[in-house]
């Protein structure tokens, strides 16, 4: 029961966020716009609370992991795994997303106002940020300050590696540093356990937000794609949840149940970021090896997002669908190809998975306004995204530190390390 206190606080937390901002929605339309500003201001302090410490745990944890690592050999072969990994699910997610929208065709005789896309102007005049140049702006970093002032994952990950490389290779007088540095990772990890405890107020306030804003009718509105999009996250999960069972065993029911409360904040903040110091722990406690959890999670973080990568197909087939435009099964195939690669181009952009839709939509003649179609629902699909997310991102961990233990140990077990 002690260990479900915080689960349990956050579900009164969602369930009273529905009824607070239904109340407002409904009876009291005037307040809406204000309620929803000011509720919301608690979700935004939770989540600066888990921001203010990503870059510093990131950063010490994948310092110690490759220094303790040591062998240079085997950072590059769980770095080699997790690629393999991130790229295979990105497919699978892609391609499932894909199957699915022809399947449904939720934007098929959509009753729609093509002409009402005001919405998406902001969207549309942002989609520079989807290119070469932005992908080698957010994977190498002009200066570490910058990259931990903005918590670019990414970069504070790159500089990490040749850090802590770097360290490993002048051997016993980085022993002093390594050890600082672990005690900081230590610190920052106590620092989950209280923070954590505003969760609940974060998830009361941005479920609150939303449903004031948009009321319950938006989910009668938007039925079909919901039903196709949720179909969709199942068969995803289902699949994940299969892979993970293939390799970890029954072990796989004891991890989901360990990571139930990052999958719960995820679902209700939509932030996987939010959950990043606290699913750190979490499969710390399910018996992950540090310096696997260390090393992969930040990297699965820029390249493993499962849920998003799924949405990408789904979201711009639908749009090509309200707006009749034809796409043959090459052309389909050819923009899942596209989305694989650019969607890597984006790590740290704001609202990222619209602006490659965005980008996409136009390269394929798709009109690109058809994004405001989607506007109104993408919080409440943000949700699933962001617990796909963070299942895709545990389950990749865990497995990748299975196949460490196979190769390093005959006889493995995951609570050894």
């Amino acid at each position: 029961m002690k260990n479900n206190k915080l689960f349990i606080a956050i579900i009164i937390a969602l369930v009273l966020g529905v009824i607070f901002g239904s109340i407002i929605h409904y009876s009291l339309p005037e307040y809406v716009a204000g309620f929803s500003q000011n509720i919301k201001l608690l979700g935004t302090v939770f989540i600066r609370l888990v921001q203010m410490i990503i870059a510093p745990l990131v950063f010490c944890t994948l310092v110690v992991g490759i220094a303790k690592m040591g062998d240079m050999k085997m950072v590059g072969r769980v770095g080699a795994k997790a690629m393999g990994w991130f790229i295979t699910a990105s497919l699978v997610s892609l391609g499932i997303g894909l199957i699915l929208v022809n399947w449904f065709k939720p934007g098929a005789n959509a009753n729609f106002n093509l002409d009402n896309t005001s919405s998406a102007n902001d969207l549309l005049t942002r989609t520079n940020a989807l290119s070469l140049q932005s992908f080698i702006e957010h994977l190498i970093p002009k200066s570490i300050f910058d990259a931990f002032a903005h918590n670019e994952i990414l970069q504070i990950v790159v500089f990490a590696v040749f850090f802590g490389i770097a360290l490993a290779s002048i051997g016993k007088k980085g022993k002093v540093v390594i050890k600082l540095f672990d005690r900081i990772a230590e610190v920052v990890l106590k620092m989950v356990t209280y923070i954590m405890w505003t969760a609940p107020l974060g998830v009361l306030g941005a479920i609150a937000s939303a449903v004031a804003l948009y009321g319950l009718s938006i989910f009668y509105t938007y039925a079909k794609y919901l039903l196709a999009f949720v179909s969709g996250l199942i068969v995803l999960w289902a699949v994940l949840i299969l892979v993970g069972y293939l390799i970890l065993g029954k072990e796989v029911w004891r991890l989901l149940k360990t990571i139930k409360e990052p999958l719960l904040i995820a679902f209700s903040t939509t932030s996987s970021e939010a959950v990043f110091p606290k699913l750190v722990e979490q499969l710390n406690k399910f018996g992950c090896s540090p310096k696997i959890v260390s090393f992969t999670l930040p990297l699965g973080y820029s390249f493993n997002l499962d849920g998003s990568m799924m949405y990408l197909t789904f979201a711009s087939i639908f749009i090509a669908q309200i707006y009749d435009v034809p796409m043959t099964l090459g052309d389909q195939i050819l923009m899942l190809l596209v989305l694989m690669v650019t969607s890597k181009g984006v790590a740290g952009v704001p609202r990222a998975s619209l602006i490659v839709i965005v980008a996409t939509c136009a390269m394929f003649n798709i009109p690109p306004e058809g994004i405001a179609f989607i506007l109104p629902i993408d919080h409440f699909c943000d949700m699933g995204r962001s617990m796909t997310n963070v299942l895709g991102n545990a389950l990749s961990t865990a497995s990748i530190d299975k196949f460490e233990n196979n190769d390093n140990n005959p006889t493995p077990t995951l609570t050894e390390n």
